[in-house]
């Protein structure tokens, strides 16, 4: 009889695979999709969608390593995520995240223009639970550093590619609304003005992971994969009328 897996699978979750080797996979995960089982998501997961076709190699990973996943994206934002399929990938993959050699860059659309159009944020973040878990600036938090830059603009919204150098909770959500600019659709960061007409709005959050680059475990060269913004955010963007959009 074939070992139960820690995870029950589930070939319906969708996802689209974007590199696929013997040490590891890099996957575009959807808006809408929960990264790993939790309070309320116990068999809907990218997780379990992985185990659907990785199980007996994800298996052999343990809890220990997180069955491969080795940094997870919010049930609303899509985009790139890689997962280890060999322990050793996971530990020398494990060891970027840690010493932050892993780049990361997001697409989000948000409210307003920032100025000026190229900075760095840095704010700390600080974890509370108000009902659900959510992070707020302050000098107590962690240490968190975001670099942002306008690549497109409309009149009421903007298009901006945001790396971040740390990785805590909603970071990119929280930075760009101290900021000023809160991104679309984030119903739990974002206030919308009080303005005639009232402020622009989206039914998802305008998040996406587009970028993602780190050392191969095994061949040791830099590699870097890209997602383009998926067509629904590229339809939110063309309604209101952002020009230089890539």
């Amino acid at each position: 009889m074939a070992a139960r897996l820690a995870i029950r699978p589930n070939s319906d979750v969708p996802f689209g695979v974007i590199y696929e080797d013997s040490d590891l996979i890099v996957v575009d995960k959807p808006a809408g999709v929960v990264t790993q089982p939790g309070k309320g998501h116990a068999t809907d997961t990218l997780l379990n969608g992985l185990f659907s076709r990785y199980g007996k190699r994800l298996q052999n990973l343990g809890a220990s390593r997180d069955w491969g996943l080795l940094h997870r994206l919010d049930k609303s934002t899509s985009g790139l995520l890689v997962v280890a399929l060999r322990p050793r990938a996971y530990d020398f993959l494990r060891a970027q995240f840690e010493q932050r050699r892993v780049e990361k860059e997001y697409l989000a659309l948000v409210r307003g223009r920032p100025m000026p159009p190229q900075g760095v944020i840095q704010a700390r973040l600080k974890e509370i639970m108000v009902g659900v878990k959510k992070v707020i600036v302050s000098r107590s938090g962690q240490e968190a550093i975001s670099a942002y830059r306008v690549i497109g603009a409309g009149p009421d919204v903007s298009l901006v590619a945001v790396s971040i150098k740390t990785g805590r909770l909603h970071q990119i959500r929280a930075h760009m609304m101290f900021l000023g600019h809160p991104v679309l659709g984030d119903d739990l960061y974002d206030v919308p003005e009080a303005k005639p007409g009232g402020s622009p709005q989206a039914r998802r959050l305008c998040l996406h992971c587009s970028r993602l680059g780190f050392q191969h475990p095994t061949a040791r060269q830099w590699r870097q994969f890209k997602l383009p913004l998926p067509a629904d955010l590229l339809a939110i963007a063309r309604r209101f009328g952002l020009s230089g959009l890539p």
